[in-house]
């Protein structure tokens, strides 16, 4: 019997710049992503991680992140950024990457609830 899609969210809270774990987090994201039997990923960027959702980023070690971020957007992936965190940051008004959207705690709490796995960077 072919096992069941998973929906799955992934959770990046670590900064973009410094370290991979953001890095990181993006790459694994997309290689789920790209899995025939996966029913959803979800992607929520918090705390420093939000700047991904910014264009022009890099990881600490020079490596572009928008074009993860655009892999995960056209592979059918949903991608929010903390408001509460972007708010801190100043980042709430700033042009995102297409496909990516601010969204809340709440929606995090629901995508958890639906989520047959959770994975934190």
């Amino acid at each position: 019997m072919p096992a069941q899609a998973q929906h799955i969210v992934v959770i990046i809270h670590a900064a973009a710049h410094g370290s991979e774990r953001c890095l990181s987090g993006l790459r694994v994201a997309n290689t789920l992503a790209a899995r025939e039997d996966m029913a959803s990923v979800r992607v929520f960027l918090m705390s420093d991680a939000t700047v991904a959702a910014l264009p022009h980023q890099q990881d600490g070690a020079g490596n572009g992140l928008q074009a993860l971020v655009e892999e995960l957007v056209a592979a059918g992936a949903t991608l929010r950024l903390c408001r509460t965190c972007a708010l801190a940051r100043g980042l709430a008004d700033l042009p995102l990457i297409d496909g990516v959207a601010i969204g809340t705690l709440p929606e995090l709490g629901e995508w958890i609830a639906a989520a047959d796995k959770v994975i934190t960077f």
